[in-house]
C-alpha cells in the first residue's frame, strides 16, 4: 500500500507540475504577443497613403532610404559579429595552448567494413563499391623454353644419383676442366 501511495502520489505532482508549465508556456506566449503589438505601434506608425502620385512617389523614396540604412545597419552588425566571433575562436585557442597537453579521449573499436567507412566518409549520395580484385591487372602465363626445362630437371633423385660415388665425381671434375 505504501508502494502505491508514493507512485500515485509521484504521479498526482507531476501532473500537477505539467498543468504549472502549461499555464506559464501559455502566460509567456501572450506577453511576448502584447509586447510585439507594443513595439510595432511604437515604431512602425499606421501607413497613410496620400492621395496624389506626387506624394506616393515621395513616400516611396522615404521607405527606400529606410530599407537602405537598416540594409547597411545589418551589415555592420553582422560584420562585428564575424569580426568577435573569429577573435573568440583565437582567445579560446590561446587558452587551449596555455593550459598545456591534450588528453586524448579513450576510442572505441568499431567494426566496419571498407564500404561502411567509405559510405559514412563520402556520404550516402556516393555508391562506392570496394572490389579489390575488380582492380587487378590481368597476367597471362607463357610456358617458356626455360620453365619446360625446369620442369624436365624437376626430379632431384636422379641428379643426386648420377653425382654420387666416384663416377658422378669424375664427371664432375673432367666437366670443370673443359
Amino acid at each position: 500500500k505504501k508502494r502505491r501511495a508514493a507512485t500515485a502520489r509521484r504521479q498526482h505532482l507531476k501532473s500537477a507540475m505539467l498543468q504549472l508549465a502549461v499555464t506559464e508556456i501559455e502566460k509567456e506566449a501572450a506577453a511576448k504577443e502584447v509586447e510585439k503589438q507594443n513595439y510595432l505601434a511604437e515604431h512602425c506608425p499606421p501607413l497613410s497613403l496620400p492621395g496624389s502620385m506626387q506624394e506616393l512617389q515621395e513616400l516611396c523614396k522615404k521607405l527606400h532610404a529606410k530599407i537602405e540604412s537598416v540594409d547597411e545597419e545589418r551589415y555592420d552588425t553582422e560584420v562585428k559579429l564575424q569580426k568577435t566571433t573569429k577573435e573568440l575562436e583565437d582567445l579560446s585557442q590561446k587558452l587551449f595552448d596555455l593550459r598545456g597537453k591534450f588528453k586524448r579521449p579513450p576510442l572505441r573499436r568499431v567494426r566496419m567494413s571498407a564500404d561502411a567507412m567509405l559510405r559514412a566518409l563520402l556520404g550516402s549520395k556516393h555508391k562506392v563499391c570496394m572490389d579489390l580484385r575488380a582492380n587487378l591487372k590481368q597476367v597471362k602465363k607463357e610456358d617458356t623454353e626455360k620453365e619446360k626445362d625446369l620442369r624436365d630437371v624437376g626430379d632431384w633423385r636422379k641428379n643426386i644419383e648420377e653425382k654420387s660415388g666416384m663416377e658422378g665425381r669424375k664427371k664432375m671434375f673432367e666437366a670443370g676442366e673443359s
